[in-house]
């Protein structure tokens, strides 16, 4: 946890004593992680703002990696738990919510007819569909801030340290206590 004293920043946990902008190697190593997840923050935040202005006012982060993990040809309720680290029970109370909303719909597994499957919907797939148009745009307006080359060179930065089985991987919503 970070608190606000004075005119610095001070992690609860240790307090180093070194503030902001004293030059990188001055940076308590708290920040990082901290920026990273106002990064991420920021962007889901806009995301979720365009999307209610476009129709979409009910979506929910928890929501996008849910049909992110429902994919285009549909998975159990299982599956969709596994894929984000939740249990089945969790990830029916959001299949629930997604059915409710008409962004999925249940269906019979072509290959087991013991098994019930949950697909997009036509809507659910527009939803999807406007919210990677809309990360591109997110993407432009961070570049027209910090210059193309800049957002390129730490996309690339944070491939090289992130472990590539982890990169694109959905269950960040338990992992930070959602879903």
């Amino acid at each position: 946890m970070v608190d606000h004293v004075g005119e610095r920043n001070v992690n609860q946990v240790v307090d180093s004593g070194k503030g902001p902008g004293k030059g990188l190697d001055d940076a308590p190593g708290f920040e990082l992680p901290l920026l990273l997840f106002a990064g991420f923050r920021t962007l889901i935040d806009r995301l979720h703002a365009r999307l209610a202005e476009e129709g979409h006012p009910e979506l929910r982060p928890a929501y996008g990696f849910a049909m992110q993990a429902i994919g285009v040809h549909g998975a159990t309720a299982s599956d969709i738990g596994r894929r984000l680290g939740v249990s089945k029970q969790a990830a029916g109370k959001t299949v629930d919510r997604l059915l409710a909303l008409g962004y999925a719909e249940r269906a019979d597994d072509p290959d087991d007819a013991r098994r019930k499957l949950v697909r997009l919907t036509p809507h659910g797939r527009a939803a999807l569909g406007r919210s990677a148009a809309l990360f591109d745009e997110l993407r432009a307006e961070w570049a027209a801030v910090l210059g193309a080359d800049r957002v390129r060179e730490m996309e690339a930065a944070l491939r090289r340290v992130v472990p590539e089985d982890t990169a694109f991987r959905l269950d960040a919503t338990s992992w930070l206590g959602g879903a």
